[in-house]
């Protein structure tokens, strides 16, 4: 797994705490969006196939499949 550490991309409002390609070849970065997020281990992957999923900072998820199919799970509110 080729990796990098801690590039920032504040425009978007995160910094980019790793990135690489796993095993798959899938691209994936995780994303630092400070102590106010919700969710502190927030993520990205860009899947071979076209598809991608998003672990977001307020706690919901998103997946596509690249087909148009999506899936959005909302925020827990537990938190």
């Amino acid at each position: 797994m080729s990796s990098s550490q801690n590039s920032s991309n504040s425009s978007q409002g995160y910094n980019i705490t790793s990135s690489g390609t796993n095993s798959q070849g899938n691209q994936y970065d995780a994303r630092d969006y400070g102590d106010s997020a919700a969710n502190s281990n927030s993520y990205h992957y860009s899947n071979n196939d076209g598809s991608y999923y998003y672990s977001n900072p307020n706690g919901s998820t998103y997946y596509n499949d690249g087909q148009g199919n999506a899936n959005y799970n909302p925020p827990s509110q537990g938190k």
